[in-house]
C-alpha cells in the first residue's frame, strides 16, 4: 500500500517536470502564445486560464512586483451583513417594526391594523411638524447624516416671477402655484426653457390639474365629478373611485401644450400618459395621432402607455390584440427598442382578450426570450392569470407554474415592475385551488431565498399570501407538519383569521389529535377570536363529540370554563349570546370531569336564558349524580325539568326513586313531579 503522503510526493515530482517546461518556453518564447495573457501553476498541476482572448503584447519582464494591499477596505454596514447572515428569524418574537414598546406589541390581526396605523400616524404628525416648522429643527446630531431623513423646505422663498420661482414650485409640488407662475411669465413676455415646461407638464398631468390630496383629505368638486363621470359611463364602481381624479376637457395642461410654439417627443409623452392615467384613453390615442402628423417619433413610454389603454378603447378581443400590434408594429418602424415593462404591459392587456390570451402569451413570452429581455415577477404573474382562472380551478393542470418555478428555483429577485409583489400570493392561490402541496412548498422555498420576502407585499399581501399557505397545509399535510408551521408562521408572520383557524381545526379532527384542542383554545383567545360564537361552538362540538382519557377530559372542561367566562363577560366581550348547543356542550364537558357545582350552575343558565336543555343531557346530570351519590342534586334536577315542562321529568323522577337513597320529603316531592308530568288518559 501506498501512503497518502508518498502518493503526492510521487504527483509532486510528476509535475515538476511539466512546471518547468512550461516556465520556460512561456518566458523565452512568448511571442508564440499571444493569445495567452495569464498561465496559472498550481501545486499539483499545471493550469492555464484565458480570460481575454484579444492579442496581447508578449510581457518581456514576467519578475513584476505583486503588489499587496495594505488594507481592506470594507462599506459601513459590511460588519451588519455579517452578522446578519449568523442569525435567523425568531418565530416566537413579533415583527421588528412592533418591537419598540412590548406591551404594546399586537397579539391580533385587529391590533395589528390599530398598531400600524398608530405608527403611521405619528409618522405623519412628525413630518408636518418638521416640514411646517423646520426652523425648530436646525442641529444635525445624526451620524451617519441621513438626508432624506432631515426636515425638507416646504414653504416658498421665492416671491418674484422668475423661471427660479418657477422650478422651486414644481420642486415642491405646488400645482396651482407654479401654473400661475408660468402664467405671469408669459404675460412677462419671459422665456421658459424647454427643460422646465416639461417638469411642468409632468407634475400637471401626474396630479391631474390639482393639488396633491393630503391624507384624509377629500375635495367635494372631485367627488363630485367622479359621480357625474360614474352616472354617465353606467357603471358601478367601488368608494374608492371616488378619490380617482378625472381628465377634465381643456385643463391647464392641454392649454399650455396648446399654447408652445414648439412641441417635442416629451411634452406629448407627459399628456399621453396623463391621459391615459386619469381615464381619457381616446383622447389619448388621437394625441398619438397629432404626434405621427408633425412627424415626430414616440418614447417607449408612450408606447408602453397606448398597449395598456389598447383594451379601454376596443370591445372586441380581436380588435384589441390587432391594435396591440399595430402600436408594437409603429415601434419597430419608428425603431424604439422595447423593454420590459412593454411586455408586461402586452400580457397585462392580453388578460383581457379572452381565448386569445394563451396562445399570444406564449407567443409574447418567446419574443422577450428572442431579444434577450429577462421576465420579472410581473410578467410571470400576468402569465398565470391568463393560464389559470379562479371560474375554472381544478379541470387542469399547474403545467405553467411548474415551469415558472423551475426557472425562478434558487434565485434572489429584485422588483423592476409594480407588479411583482402580486406573484407569490396568486401562485398560492393556484396551489391552493389545484391542492398541489408540492408546489406550494417550492413557492415558499423560493421566498425564503435571500430577501425575495419582500417582494410579497405590504402587511395585507403577506397575510393573505400564508393564509392561503397555511390553509393548504391544513388540507393537505400531517397534523404533526401543520404545527410545526404553526409555530413557525404564528404570529411573527402572520394573524390568522377565523377561516384559518377553522382549518386548524379541521385538520385537528382529521388526524384525532383533539387532545390539542385546549392549547388551540389559547391561542384563539390570544388572537382576539373568542368573540365569534361559530368558531367557539365548533371547538365546542369537537371536544364534546367523543370521550377521552380522565386527563384529557379535565383539560376540556377547563377550556370550558374558560369558554364560560368569555360568555359571561369577564373578557369584555359583548356581543356573545349563550345558544342551546353552546350551554348543552359545555354542561357536558362539566359532567364528564366530575364538576356538579360547575354543571348545575351552567343547568341554571338555561332557565336564565330561556333556553330548553335536552333529555340526553339530563339523564347524563342523573348518572353523575347517582355515581356521586348526591340525592339532593337528584331531585333538583327533577324539579329543574319539570319548571321546562319538559316529557322526560316522569322518566327521570322515576329513575331517581328508584336508584337513589331518599328521604320521605323527597319521596314526596318526586311522587307529585312523576303524577303530574303523566299525560293524562
Amino acid at each position: 500500500m501506498v501512503s497518502a503522503s508518498q502518493s503526492s510526493l510521487r504527483l509532486s515530482n510528476m509535475a515538476a517536470p511539466g512546471r518547468q517546461v512550461c516556465q520556460y518556453i512561456f518566458k523565452n518564447n512568448g511571442i508564440l502564445f499571444p493569445n495567452l495573457e495569464q498561465v496559472l501553476f498550481h501545486r499539483n498541476f499545471v493550469g492555464i486560464s484565458v480570460f481575454r482572448q484579444q492579442p496581447v503584447e508578449a510581457k518581456k519582464d514576467s519578475s513584476e512586483p505583486i503588489i499587496v494591499p495594505r488594507k481592506k477596505v470594507w462599506s459601513k454596514e459590511s460588519v451588519l451583513e455579517a452578522l446578519a447572515r449568523t442569525v435567523r428569524r425568531d418565530p416566537t418574537a413579533y415583527p421588528y417594526q412592533f418591537q419598540d414598546d412590548p406591551y404594546l406589541s399586537p397579539r391580533n390581526s385587529a391590533e395589528f391594523k390599530l398598531y400600524s396605523l398608530s405608527q403611521e400616524s405619528g409618522r405623519s404628525a412628525a413630518k408636518y411638524f418638521v416640514n411646517s416648522y423646520p426652523k425648530f429643527f436646525t442641529k444635525h446630531f445624526a451620524e451617519p447624516h441621513i438626508p432624506c431623513l432631515m426636515p425638507g423646505t416646504v414653504s416658498l422663498r421665492l416671491d418674484e416671477v422668475s423661471e427660479e420661482a418657477l422650478k422651486e414650485r414644481i420642486s415642491l409640488r405646488k400645482v396651482k402655484a407654479a401654473i400661475d407662475v408660468y402664467d405671469q411669465l408669459l404675460q412677462a413676455g419671459a422665456s421658459v426653457s424647454m427643460e422646465t415646461i416639461h417638469d411642468l407638464l409632468d407634475l400637471i398631468c401626474l396630479f391631474c390639474d390639482r393639488d396633491p390630496v393630503q391624507e384624509h383629505e377629500i375635495q367635494t368638486e372631485d367627488m363630485e365629478s367622479g359621480a357625474e363621470v360614474r352616472k354617465r359611463k353606467g357603471k358601478v364602481r367601488r368608494a374608492s373611485d371616488l378619490l380617482t381624479f378625472t381628465w377634465r376637457e381643456d385643463n391647464n395642461a392641454e392649454r399650455i401644450f396648446n399654447l408652445l410654439p414648439e412641441r417635442d417627443t416629451r411634452c406629448y409623452s407627459a399628456l399621453i400618459r396623463g391621459m391615459v392615467k386619469h381615464g381619457a384613453y381616446v383622447k389619448a390615442f388621437s394625441i398619438y395621432t397629432d404626434l405621427l402628423n408633425n412627424r415626430l417619433t414616440g418614447d417607449i413610454h408612450i408606447f408602453n402607455t397606448l398597449i395598456s389603454a389598447a383594451p379601454e378603447v376596443r370591445d372586441k378581443y380581436i380588435d384589441r390584440w390587432n391594435l396591440i400590434t399595430e402600436i408594437l408594429n409603429q415601434m419597430n418602424q419608428q425603431k424604439i427598442q422595447p423593454n420590459l415593462q412593454t411586455f408586461n404591459c402586452v400580457l397585462k392587456a392580453l388578460r383581457r382578450c379572452g381565448t386569445l390570451a394563451r396562445t399570444l402569451a406564449l407567443h409574447t413570452l418567446s419574443e422577450m426570450t428572442a431579444l434577450r429581455i429577462a421576465p420579472s415577477l410581473a410578467t410571470f404573474d400576468h402569465l398565470l392569470a391568463i393560464f389559470y382562472k379562479a371560474a375554472s380551478a381544478g379541470q387542469g393542470n399547474t403545467d405553467i407554474l411548474q415551469e415558472v418555478m423551475s426557472e425562478l428555483a434558487g434565485k434572489n429577485l429584485t422588483s423592476q415592475d409594480p407588479g411583482d409583489v402580486l406573484f407569490f400570493t396568486n401562485a398560492m392561490r393556484i396551489c391552493l385551488d389545484y391542492k398541489d402541496l408540492e408546489l406550494g412548498y417550492k413557492i415558499q422555498n423560493l421566498v425564503e431565498v435571500g430577501e425575495n420576502w419582500r417582494l410579497l407585499g405590504d402587511s395585507y399581501q403577506q397575510s393573505i399570501y400564508y393564509g392561503r399557505f397555511f390553509t393548504l397545509l391544513c388540507m393537505m399535510e400531517h397534523i404533526d407538519v401543520v404545527l410545526k408551521w404553526y409555530k413557525e408562521l404564528i404570529p411573527s408572520l402572520y394573524y390568522p383569521n377565523s377561516q384559518g383557524l377553522r382549518e386548524l381545526l379541521q385538520a385537528l379532527d382529521t388526524d384525532s389529535r383533539l387532545d390539542m384542542l385546549p392549547s388551540i383554545w389559547k391561542d384563539i383567545r390570544s388572537l382576539g377570536h373568542d368573540n365569534k360564537p361559530d368558531l367557539i361552538e365548533e371547538v365546542l362540538t369537537l371536544m364534546t363529540r367523543e370521550k377521552h382519557s380522565p386527563e384529557v377530559q379535565e383539560s376540556f372542561a377547563t377550556c370550558a370554563l374558560d369558554i364560560k367566562n368569555a360568555f359571561d363577560g369577564h373578557t369584555s366581550r359583548t356581543n356573545l349570546e349563550w345558544s342551546t348547543p353552546t350551554l348543552s356542550h359545555v354542561t357536558s364537558l362539566l359532567l364528564r370531569s366530575n364538576k356538579i357545582q360547575e354543571a348545575w350552575e351552567m343547568l341554571k343558565l338555561f332557565k336564565e336564558k330561556n333556553r330548553v336543555p335536552s333529555d340526553e343531557l339530563l339523564e347524563d346530570f342523573l348518572s353523575v349524580c347517582r355515581s356521586k351519590g348526591s340525592a339532593q342534586r337528584a331531585v333538583e334536577l327533577v324539579e329543574l325539568s319539570a319548571a321546562f315542562c319538559l316529557q322526560a321529568t316522569s322518566r327521570l323522577a322515576k329513575l331517581t326513586l328508584a336508584k337513589f337513597e331518599l328521604s320521605e320529603d323527597q319521596i314526596t316531592i318526586l311522587s307529585e313531579l312523576e303524577s303530574a308530568a303523566e299525560p293524562a288518559d
